[in-house]
């Protein structure tokens, strides 16, 4: 559902990063944040009530090239982590492009990271996509943590279609932008297909 800005002549795309309360969405946000040029980044907008965030924000990323000469700008959401959010996170995900999910490697974050992929696939089909066909990511979070599951355990458990998996230690960077690369590479393949 990307937007296409023929003044600024930019094309507009949609990431979500989806998963488990405090399993790493806004962690991965922030680092991305921190370390894109000013002059490439908007700001980073929390929308935050009593009980809920979410982060926003927009970067135009160099390296990932033009699509009929048309540059690519990245718009980059987390949805609330907790369950009972789930009219916010169906909201967010309205005319998403690509969708990290950050699963929490921890063994007792098991059950709420299933929880947490069921409800993507859930409110996906309720905005008429397919989680099996949308560009999607599993990133395997706090893998540093004495606690973390074998990456073979994980992936026979959260894997959906095959897609990338990426080990990541958010807070130190580590594995963040690979993740964000392939969602967006796969995000801009699905965009020179219909261009």
């Amino acid at each position: 559902m990307t937007f296409i800005n023929y003044v600024a002549r930019e094309i507009n795309c949609k990431i979500v990063y989806y998963g488990p309360g405090l399993g790493g969405k806004t962690t991965n946000l922030q680092y991305v944040y921190q370390i894109t040029s000013a002059e490439n980044k908007g700001k980073l907008i929390s929308l935050a009530t009593e009980t809920e965030r979410t982060l926003f924000f927009d970067f135009l990323p160099i390296e990932f090239g033009q699509i009929r000469g048309f540059r690519t700008r990245f718009h980059l959401y987390t949805v609330p982590g907790q369950v009972f959010y789930d009219s916010s996170r169906k909201l967010i995900l309205k005319g998403v492009d690509g969708v990290v999910f950050v699963a929490d490697s921890q063994e007792e974050r098991m059950d709420a990271n299933l929880e947490s992929v069921s409800n993507l696939a859930d409110n996906l089909r309720e905005q008429g996509f397919d989680l099996a066909k949308i560009p999607y990511v599993l990133q395997l979070n706090k893998r540093d943590l004495p606690g973390a599951l074998p990456v073979e355990e994980l992936q026979r458990q959260l894997l959906v279609k095959g897609e990338p998996c990426i080990e990541a230690v958010a807070p130190q960077g580590v594995g963040v932008l690979p993740t964000l690369k392939a969602v967006a590479r796969q995000v801009l393949v699905e965009l020179r297909k219909s261009a």
